[in-house]
């Protein structure tokens, strides 16, 4: 630990500063760091600077004076560099969560400390899970510190419990029928924007998904759409960036249905004609630029208006699609990977409610089974079975019955 002076002029600040010092320490994660200040005036500030930053680090490695803040104020350096930006903002939104929890020391935290914490939560007019998401975070934190710092919350974190509102009412699935999807967009008169929600309904994007979109995306010869990155609506179309998908499995190629398919190629015979035309543009922006977030929500207000169609979400979009999928047919796996969800239960859980229909069907499926198997017949087993294993849908098996009982 030392302070220094430069010597070389053009490492001196343009107003004249030149004094700094280098600490050597060991940060959280045991790694062996050199931290070289910025530029001061004069020795003696840089000798203050230096004293004030020892004193922060003595401060991180006597952990009997942390505070719930500095714990959490660590856990957002640390995860800076290590998650999506999406992520982490998410992390920062949270908060004002925690804020009531700042000033206890963590070597105090109890039991009660969390059930107090837990009544202010749930008190806010929030949705249980959202709640749950929030209790997540905070046994994240938790976790954090035990691994970073050496705190001992277990007494604490086994009884840690999820919230749970037996009266609270499910909230109810905004979607549009395949009627309702064809009125409201018979009012649409841009090309670019009957290719949007066409996008959106047929094909279930999500709407950083959908912003993500250029034509090199797009193979009309396959009559496919390739979804391998996004543009989340927090960026703005000046400042965006691309990211990942939001899960490993969002990244999919999708089949396009002829009519889609064909108003994307319109659409495309047009942008095309551009003399600077690139496949890198923006399916749904202005060339290299996305398309403003907000637009599509938008746009959609005022074919609603013209319609006179239920407003819905964007979002809601991709539940429509998921409804088209299912009301016509589609078993489960297929919507799953149609989504792009990571897993089968996660489309069981939010569409539960559409696969009802599909589930009264198949004791009709048993029922029928039942009665012709009382005439002996093996065929009708042997059908099912092959078409279960291939991933047939209900319905289609219902029609493969019909079919066989005929014969």
């Amino acid at each position: 630990m030392a302070i220094y002076q430069e010597k070389e002029k053009k490492k001196i600040t343009k107003d004249g500063r030149s004094w700094y010092f280098r600490v050597p320490y060991v940060d959280i994660s045991g790694k062996r760091i050199q931290h070289m200040s910025g530029k001061y005036f004069t020795k003696k500030e840089a000798q203050q600077a230096e004293r004030e930053f020892l004193a922060s680090i003595k401060d991180k490695s006597d952990n009997t004076n942390m505070k719930f803040k500095d714990l959490y104020s660590a856990f957002y350096e640390y995860q800076k560099d290590k998650v999506k930006d999406t992520t982490f903002k998410t992390y920062y939104d949270r908060v004002p969560f925690l804020e009531c929890l700042d000033n206890i020391k963590l070597e105090d935290f109890n039991i009660n400390h969390f059930e107090m914490w837990r009544k202010i939560i749930n008190s806010k007019d929030l949705a249980t899970s959202y709640k749950n998401d929030i209790l997540k975070f905070l046994k994240a934190i938790l976790n954090f510190g035990t691994k970073y710092y050496n705190f001992n919350f277990t007494s604490v974190y086994n009884k840690m419990t999820n919230f749970n509102n037996p009266n609270e009412m499910p909230k109810d699935m905004d979607f549009y029928t395949y009627d309702e999807f064809k009125k409201l967009i018979s009012y649409e008169t841009d090309l670019k924007y009957i290719c949007l929600f066409e996008t959106l309904y047929y094909c279930g994007l999500r709407n950083g998904e959908m912003r993500g979109l250029t034509w090199e995306d797009i193979d009309f010869y396959k009559k496919t759409i390739r979804i391998n990155k996004q543009i989340p609506t927090r960026y703005s179309s000046k400042s965006w960036k691309f990211t990942t998908t939001k899960t490993k499995s969002s990244s999919r190629t999708l089949l396009m249905c002829n009519r889609l398919c064909e108003d994307l190629l319109k659409l495309y015979n047009d942008v095309s004609q551009h003399s600077n035309f690139k496949s890198t543009w923006f399916v749904f922006g202005q060339a290299d630029i996305p398309i403003v977030a907000d637009n599509p929500n938008e746009r959609q207000k005022m074919l609603c208006k013209k319609s006179n169609v239920k407003k819905i979400r964007i979002h809601d979009f991709r539940h429509s699609c998921a409804s088209l999928l299912i009301n016509n047919g589609a078993n489960v796996t297929i919507v799953a990977k149609y989504l792009g969800h990571t897993k089968v239960e996660e489309t069981l859980n939010t569409y539960t409610h559409m696969f009802e229909s599909s589930l009264n069907s198949v004791v009709d499926i048993i029922n029928k089974i039942d009665k012709m198997q009382s005439s002996n017949s093996t065929e009708v087993i042997d059908t099912i079975a092959d078409l279960c294993n291939n991933g047939v849908s209900i319905n289609e098996i219902l029609n493969q019955l019909k079919n066989i009982k005929n014969q």
